[in-house]
Formats: C-alpha cells, sequence, structure tokens
C-alpha cells in the first residue's frame, strides 16, 4: 500500500483530495445559504439570533471554522498544484474552447476553474474583513438580548449598488465553478459510470444554478428594497 504522504502528492491522491474537499464546500455553500435566507424577513431578529447563536457556540466555533479553512485551504493549494502540472503537459493552451464532449467535458466553465476559484478567495477574504471582522453595531432584540446587528450592516453594505454589482459578478463566477467541479469531484473519486454520469453533470449544473442565483437574489433584494424599489 502506498504511503499516506506519497498517496498525498500522486496524481490519483490529488484528484481525490481535491474532490472531497470540494464535496465539503459545496456542503457548506448549501448550509450558507440557508442561513441567509433569513436575510429576507423584514424583522431582523432572527437573521441576528441566527449569528449570536453560532457566536454562542464558543469552543465548538472555534474548531468548525478551523476545520472549514484547512478543507478551503487543501482545496486551493491542490488547485494551483494540479492547475501548474497541466500547464507544464500542455504549455501552448486551447486555440479554441469548445465542448470535448464525453467523458472529458471541456467547457468553459473547466478551463476557467482556476480563475473563477481564485476571484472566490479574494471575495470571502473581502467578505470575511466586512462581515464577520467589520464594524460591530449592537441593538437590543424584542424579547430584550443585546447582540450584534449584522442584519443592519448587511442591509447597509448592499444599499450600494457597486457592492451589489460586485457580490453578483461574484456568485455568477460560483455558480460556474460549481457548475464543473461538483461533476469533477464525483469523477475524481471514481463515482461514474454512463447513466450515473449524466446524471451528476446534469445535477451539477441545476445545483450551481439554485447557489448563485440563491446568493446574488440577496444583495438584489435588499438594495431594492433599500432603494425604494419595492
Amino acid at each position: 500500500m502506498m504511503p499516506f504522504s506519497r498517496t498525498m502528492v500522486s496524481s490519483l491522491g490529488k484528484k481525490i483530495f481535491m474532490g472531497l474537499t470540494g464535496l465539503a464546500l459545496s456542503g457548506f455553500i448549501v448550509v450558507h445559504l440557508m442561513g441567509n435566507l433569513a436575510l429576507l424577513n423584514p424583522d431582523k431578529d432572527p437573521f441576528n439570533k441566527y449569528a449570536h447563536f453560532l457566536l454562542s457556540l464558543g469552543t465548538l466555533l472555534y474548531v468548525a471554522e478551523f476545520i472549514l479553512a484547512a478543507i478551503f485551504l487543501i482545496h486551493f493549494i491542490y488547485a494551483i498544484y494540479i492547475t501548474i502540472g497541466n500547464w507544464l503537459a500542455r504549455p501552448q493552451g486551447y486555440v479554441m474552447v469548445k465542448n470535448a464532449k464525453h467523458a472529458s467535458k471541456k467547457t468553459l466553465a473547466s478551463i476557467s476553474m482556476i480563475w473563477t476559484g481564485l476571484l472566490i478567495i479574494v471575495f470571502t477574504v473581502l467578505h470575511l474583513l466586512h462581515f464577520k471582522y467589520g464594524e460591530v453595531i449592537m441593538y437590543t432584540t424584542a424579547d430584550g438580548v443585546f447582540i450584534r446587528d449584522l442584519y443592519t450592516l448587511v442591509y447597509r453594505f448592499f444599499s450600494n449598488i457597486w457592492n451589489v454589482i460586485f457580490y453578483v459578478l461574484v456568485m455568477i463566477s460560483l455558480g460556474v465553478h460549481v457548475s464543473h467541479g461538483l461533476w469533477s469531484a464525483f469523477q475524481s473519486l471514481g463515482i461514474d459510470g454512463l447513466r450515473f454520469t449524466r446524471f451528476v453533470y446534469g445535477f451539477g449544473y441545476v445545483f450551481a444554478v439554485f447557489m448563485g442565483v440563491g446568493f446574488l437574489f440577496l444583495p438584489v433584494w435588499i438594495y431594492m428594497v433599500t432603494g425604494g424599489l419595492l
């Protein structure tokens, strides 16, 4: 049996780690979107209480954040590793981008993975700096609990059209990234077969559309509400 250290840098190992971390991150964005849907409620208490509950987890939250950050970092490192390897193996690149059909699925989404991934990383850093580590606004809920008013901070941020445009562009990139990444993850893990591959490819596309539209709908909705358009 190949030692674990060698498995991590082998061609198969890199694909497996990319697949596993990609699926984990896909699961995270589902949970994150579900929590963010509370922003659609005109009452800010539910969203703020949800955010406060997460903070109240204390050490458990720090452990979860550490694991998530590790998964994110592993995914990023292997993405760079694999991309550079592909560039070195094919230095001339593609002259024309088109779907190669069958198992390869060479599409615009597949060849732009590294770029959409880098954009998502930059966005994630900015997102954390602005919301998690940004301005702290405190208020008292209807039942007398003194907590952070993250809801107001989010609404203020998305009252700016340029912030909304940037967010929408990133969410489109997220959808493009996930549309290929989810299917590729299953293929890398060896879960394939003609019928299953077709199903997963279609599921990946539908999943990407729901996640992309779900996340970009929120800032657009908030901007319309704060701008008096609704």
